[in-house]
């Protein structure tokens, strides 16, 4: 009953995804592109676009077929399959949600021009983003789909078999996943490191896209900004400008490419670590004996995605079926959104009531589900609503509607300095009400369903990913056709729709990056305690008489304390080098654009077009370059400590950088929006006595240009990779101590007990 319920469930809601981006893809292709300078500058766009994707697609095929290979001689062959499957389906949606921008964004800008609607124009934008919404929860579910049936079912991974724990020296008996053993190592292994290794194939391309585009788009966005404006005095999009078209290929390569594989790799992330963990607990507790109890743990976060699909394929319809939208963006963007997670929560409750019926209420007890066969929903449903209260308070402190931000902008009236003084203060103050509010929902969802109603939650901060992912992508394409309007010299008009809509676009991403965050921080701690229980790490408790096992790593073990400030350290070498990155690219940049100033007067006279093209090589080959390093180590400190020091040094290293990297996250993501909020605050004359054309206008303005530059690389480059950063380090640390848990430097020379081992 449940494999069917599964199969019917899933797979009507991938092919009903799938089949509505496709039919989005169709409508939105077969719209008029109009006149001929719009079309030549969306096909150079579309040039640049198709041509860093595909060469940063060949340098990750390389990386990724070495990973795959290590991956199956050495843990096991399945996981180095599930590995390539989550590659090829993160990188899929990638690409075809970059595909679609490249090719809605013209479309939009025509629309404003032809019917001057700001509600006809939304229409259009946002079935653009859907498709890369739909792409990427279709595309997830459906590689799931596929290594459930071939390595569970098929495989017969997915069955229990009886096995013995010992607690306090007795032994009981339990239940555990099928083991089998691989023949070079002779280590056993279970369904969850083949789930884990298409989690860790997805998270490899999500990297790479956010690193690589991350780089590009900032590198290309600072070189256009700090020559284009606050040197020549030229508008934001100025055809004159060589670097403008590079701006906006980085807008499809990072916004949206990175964007997609970055939350694909969220969204399996979340599912699978909830999985993996119910398979973890279930063969450590010698209370937990229900097979039934077991399956239907396994197929919740799966299923649940599921029914998030399908509600956002309700949500989604719901702008573009109405017949007329209203000329308020931001309400007809947050019902799509909020009908999608309305039909989830509701689809969710009808489906953990029917799940979990009929399982004895001492079974129950023993997995932790505390409240019956409603825990794993309740659990789903505070993760939404932490998701969303991060996602506002993200808003408050980045939208200049508020004090933080207005308080920016009136400090870059005293020069740059003191405008990114202020700008880091908002940042660093801007973290403690989201940690809050992250502690709240992991204590509730804890002492609600222990660390799988933990998981639950991540799970449901992401249930909805398709209706977010569409309405953050509908953010650059609106952003391009602005960029295309102001290219093309069309009506002002034109660029106030377009700039109207990307304003939104600006709001509702603030709501993403709060889900981003917070799920991220769920789900490493879930994969965190399956890895704990993998590594042999867990302790059990003196006395406990219902058999269950707590977890615990002892922080104050002399390998775990030195691995804990090591891994501190990692996201901050991360975040430099990815920043050294963006400014060595955006270097290049600004001394192309110069050069072409002054070599060639005739450019900011209108006279001659710019050479674009050069700017856009620049920096497609200093992200291409520049992206493996980084990329590397955050795959490489994981496994390098943990074959030398074993895996209670690498627990240390994950509860380190999880936790600065947090941090981190909001800092970067929430002073960069702040920063570049003020600057726009300060175009649209918010801020007293200082008008544009006005006397000091300029020096005002160049302030916050630079503020925003400065926060650039941290809020499009390095916020969303931290998010990767922990999830990846967590995915493939559990897929290794599998193996070096039993063969590390210390434990072959005999030194493990000098940690107290």
């Amino acid at each position: 009953m449940n494999i069917n319920l599964l199969t019917i469930i899933v797979m009507f809601a991938v092919v009903l995804g799938l089949g509505y981006a496709a039919l989005n893809f169709y409508l939105t292709k077969k719209l008029k592109e109009g006149n001929d300078r719009m079309q030549y500058i969306a096909a150079k766009i579309r040039e640049g676009a198709n041509a860093f994707i595909f060469y940063e697609y060949k340098i990750v095929a390389i990386i990724g077929a070495a990973v795959a290979v290590v991956l199956a001689l050495f843990i096991a062959w399945e996981a180095g399959i599930a590995f390539v499957v989550g590659a090829v389906m993160s990188a899929t949606a990638g690409f075809i949600g970059m595909k679609i921008a490249t090719y809605a964004n013209v479309r939009v800008t025509n629309a404003a021009n032809e019917t001057r609607s700001t509600g006809k124009t939304l229409k259009v934008a946002f079935r653009g983003g859907s498709v890369m919404g739909l792409c990427v929860a279709g595309f997830a579910l459906l590689g799931a789909i596929i290594v459930y049936c071939c390595f569970g079912w098929a495989g017969g991974m997915l069955a229990a078999e009886p096995a013995q724990i010992e607690v306090n020296g007795i032994a009981y008996e339990t239940l555990r996943a099928v083991q089998h053993v691989n023949p070079i190592t002779k280590q056993g292994y279970d369904i969850s490191i083949i789930l884990s290794g298409y989690a860790l194939g997805c998270s490899i391309i999500a990297l790479f896209n956010r690193v690589g585009g991350g780089i590009y788009t900032k590198a290309a966005d600072m070189g256009a900004d700090l020559v284009g404006k606050t040197e020549a005095h030229i508008p934001e999009d100025d055809p004159r400008n060589p670097a403008t078209i590079a701006d906006n290929v980085g807008d499809n390569v990072g916004d949206v490419a990175g964007l997609g594989a970055d939350l694909l790799e969220s969204y399996v992330g979340a599912i699978m670590s909830t999985v993996i963990l119910a398979i973890e607990v279930f063969g450590h507790q010698m209370a937990f004996t229900s097979v039934a109890l077991y399956e239907r743990m396994m197929l919740f976060p799966i299923l649940f995605a599921g029914v998030g699909l399908i509600g956002c394929v309700i949500g989604i319809s719901y702008p573009l079926l109405k017949p007329k939208l209203s000329d308020n963006p931001h309400m007809e963007l947050n019902l799509a959104t909020w009908i999608s997670a309305g039909v989830t929560l509701v689809g969710g409750c009808l489906l953990s009531v029917f799940l979990f019926q009929g399982i004895e209420a001492a079974q129950l007890t023993a997995a932790k589900l505390s409240i019956g066969v409603v825990t794993p929903w309740v659990c789903a449903a505070v993760g939404i609503v932490a998701g969303i209260v991060i996602g506002v308070i993200s808003e408050y402190y980045t939208s200049y509607d508020y004090k933080p931000t207005k308080n920016i902008s009136r400090a870059s009236k005293e020069g740059a300095a003191l405008t990114i003084t202020q700008g880091m203060a908002t940042g660093m103050i801007s973290t403690m009400l989201p940690v809050v509010v992250l502690g709240v929902a992991i204590f509730a969802t804890y002492a609600l369903g222990g660390m799988y109603g933990v998981g639950c939650g991540a799970m449901g901060m992401l249930s909805f990913v398709a209706a977010t992912v569409s309405v953050d992508t509908y953010g650059p394409i609106s952003d391009n056709a602005g960029g295309i309007a102001e290219m093309s010299h069309l009506d002002e008009e034109v660029r106030e729709i377009t700039d109207k809509l990307d304003s939104v676009g600006n709001t509702t991403a603030a709501i993403g990056k709060g889900f981003a965050i917070g799920s991220a921080a769920l789900a490493t701690m879930s994969m965190m305690s399956s890895y704990l229980f993998a590594g042999g790490l867990v302790q059990s408790v003196e006395g406990a008489l219902d058999g269950t096992l707590d977890i615990f790593l002892n922080i104050i073990r002399g390998d775990v304390i030195v691995g804990a400030i090591l891994g501190a350290a990692i996201p901050f070498l991360f975040s430099g080098m990815l920043i050294n990155a963006v400014a060595k690219a955006a270097r290049k940049m600004v001394e192309e654009v110069r050069r072409q100033f002054r070599e060639n007067p005739k450019i900011l006279t209108g006279e001659e077009d710019p050479d674009s093209t050069k700017c856009v090589t620049i920096s497609s080959q200093g992200a291409l370059k520049q992206m493996i390093v980084p990329s590397v180590i955050a795959i490489a400190i994981p496994v390098v400590c943990g074959f030398v020091f074993g895996p209670g040094f690498v627990g240390g290293i994950l509860i380190g950088a999880t936790l600065s990297a947090i941090m981190l996250a909001i800092f970067t993501g929430n002073a960069g929006g702040a920063w570049d909020n003020a600057k726009k605050y300060i175009e649209s004359g918010g801020v007293e006595g200082v008008k544009k054309g006005e006397e000091g206008y300029d020096a005002v303005h160049d302030a916050a240009v630079v503020g925003d530059t400065v926060g650039d690389p941290l809020k499009d480059t390095v916020g969303p990779s931290l998010d990767i950063l922990i999830k990846i380090m967590s995915t493939i640390s559990l897929v290794c101590v599998v193996v070096f848990q039993n063969f590390n430097l210390l434990k072959a020379l005999g030194l493990t007990g000098v940690f107290g081992a």
